[in-house]
């Protein structure tokens, strides 16, 4: 495949995932508040403070769960040609956390992940497993899904049955099917050449259709939320706009809260990817999934060229990260 604007947009996706992991590693499980008593305003890669009881240790330019977890589903997709085996990855999903565990790390599977996992364990059918999950591991790394297939609006069955491949291990329900199908259309309309309003648009509409799969779950509606998040911020400064995102949709690792502050960041940015995942960073919350989600769906609008050069030089650096040859092969389920 040649470098194609297709591939750069591809690029762009799964290092702006990257870039807003990385960004919002020291900054997770924080308060806003103390995101700003800390920092003021964040403005670039930092260090984890040893008192951060998840990445503490951590330094400057360091992804977490978000970015490995997304390696290890873009590697199946690969693997399984096209499909995501559910037990080939509950079986890659623990023996990343035994890998993590063996290097003193603290970032380990989230609550949704690690029951699911633990039910398999048991014997539970890995079909099955799934049920209970609501949080947002499944909308953190389903970026190569979106890289991989596209999505058309009016015809969503197939592209949805690969995001519930992602999701049925540890979050086959409602709520984690909505939050992931909002990234990966979002994400895959961009590398389409989608606008911003294009992703929007391709998000509400596949969030919806999404929460139509899986169990039942109570929770608000993860499309609803996405559509609404752009009045929500509209004529605030960032800190007032930081500040409601906070308040009145929230950063924890609930779907319905996560993945709609990502996109409420997208709003207040215009889609700049920089911007976007910087200030995602300074919610604190889940901040390093937040700004993970609004670095992919941005990334994937503005491609690779559009990500800071440095910024990307200190990723792969720091994280020894190697995403061009994996890219390369999701792409060609999409260009099939």
């Amino acid at each position: 495949m040649t470098e194609t604007p297709l591939f750069d947009r591809a690029l762009g996706a799964f290092h702006g995932l990257a870039l807003g992991d990385a960004l919002g590693m020291p900054t997770q499980v924080m308060p806003r508040a103390d995101v700003v008593r800390v920092y003021g305003t964040l403005t670039g890669f930092e260090p984890a403070r040893p008192d951060n009881p998840v990445s503490a240790g951590m330094p400057a330019g360091s992804v977490t769960d978000d970015t490995d977890q997304a390696v290890i589903v873009a590697r199946l997709i690969v693997e399984g040609g096209g499909h995501v085996d559910p037990l080939r990855f509950a079986e890659e999903l623990l023996s990343w956390e035994k890998e993590m565990k063996a290097k003193g790390s603290f970032d380990l599977l989230g609550p949704s992940t690690k029951a699911a996992l633990d039910a398999v364990a048991r014997g539970t059918d890995p079909k099955e497993a799934g049920k209970h999950g609501t949080t947002n591991g499944a909308a953190m790394r389903v970026t190569p899904v979106g890289i991989a297939f596209s999505y058309a609006p009016g015809d969503t069955d197939a592209f949805l049955d690969r995001v519930v491949e992602s999701c049925q291990v540890t979050h086959d329900t409602t709520v984690g099917i909505a939050g992931a199908s909002a990234v990966a259309a979002a994400v895959s309309t961009g590398i389409a050449g989608g606008t911003l309003d294009d992703v929007f648009e391709a998000a509400v509409a596949a969030s919806a259709a999404g929460s139509r799969r899986g169990h039942w779950i109570a929770g608000a509606s993860v499309s609803a939320r996405i559509a609404a998040v752009r009045d929500l911020v509209a004529g605030l400064d960032e800190a007032a706009a930081l500040d409601r995102i906070d308040a009145l949709i929230g950063t924890s690792v609930a779907s319905q809260e996560s993945v709609p502050a990502a996109f409420a960041v997208l709003a207040l940015t215009g889609g700049d990817p920089w911007r976007s995942a910087l200030l995602a960073a300074n919610l604190g919350g889940d901040s390093d999934t937040i700004a993970a989600i609004a670095g992919a769906v941005a990334g994937s609008v503005h491609g690779l060229s559009g990500l800071p050069a440095d910024a990307v030089r200190t990723l792969r650096e720091v994280n020894g990260l190697e995403l061009e040859p994996l890219t390369r092969q999701l792409l060609t389920h999409r260009t099939a």
